[in-house]
């Protein structure tokens, strides 16, 4: 879901290189150094607001976390909470997720985390969703071979695809869950603004783990 223009948005990104980048061309390998502590690195695509990714950089200050997303608007609403924060364990990347490969060198990612992704219903769109043989590739080259992938949804059209798609690719699942917050996994669960919005409307959150052979 588009956000709307924040003219303010631009600004506060340029104010801010030491927790924000913007496409960078020379960061893949690199990205320990933005960090207070070299530790493993997991990403979020498409982070929307950045509830979910700041309160795992909190609850996890053993970890490192970067928030991908490719809207200015959006990330810059993380920004302002990160500013706030100062979080030595979270930086933010404006960018495309479709480009990681790009961003992040082979091996350097620990996990990848997909929260409520746009489901591209129509047929033609298939390529953009991120679950897509072509986003499961760009996954597995940057991630360290005992990295796992992490999705969760309330569109259970894109939940069974996502399940067919992964195992075509040849994944193995360790976790897949039908209800989420009605699972033993809900405990330990750290939600989205959209999961919260969409399970207290009685909407049913699925969820599965994966990883590469």
């Amino acid at each position: 879901m588009r956000l709307r223009n924040k003219p303010w948005a631009a600004d506060l990104i340029a104010e801010n290189p030491d927790m924000i980048l913007v496409s960078p061309e020379n960061i893949a390998s690199n990205w320990q150094s933005r960090f207070a502590k070299e530790q493993p690195i997991y990403i979020e695509v498409g982070s929307g607001k950045g509830q979910f990714i700041t309160q795992m950089a909190q609850k996890y200050p053993d970890r490192n976390f970067i928030a991908v997303e490719i809207q200015e608007s959006a990330i810059a609403v993380i920004l302002q909470k990160q500013v706030e924060l100062k979080l030595p364990n979270l930086q933010l990347l404006l960018g495309n997720g479709a480009a990681l490969t790009t961003f992040f060198a082979e091996n350097e990612v620990a996990g990848v985390y997909l929260n409520f992704s746009d489901p591209w219903p129509k047929t033609r769109h298939e390529k953009r969703r991120l679950t897509y043989k072509s986003f499961l590739a760009e996954y597995q080259q940057i991630m360290q071979p005992t990295g796992y992938l992490r999705f969760k949804t309330d569109n259970q059209g894109l939940f069974e695809y996502s399940l067919v798609s992964l195992n075509a690719y040849g994944m193995v699942f360790d976790d897949i869950s039908l209800d989420l917050h009605n699972s033993d996994l809900a405990e330990d669960n750290i939600q989205t603004e959209y999961e919260e919005k969409f399970s207290k409307r009685g909407q049913v959150i699925y969820r599965l783990e994966a990883h590469y052979k």
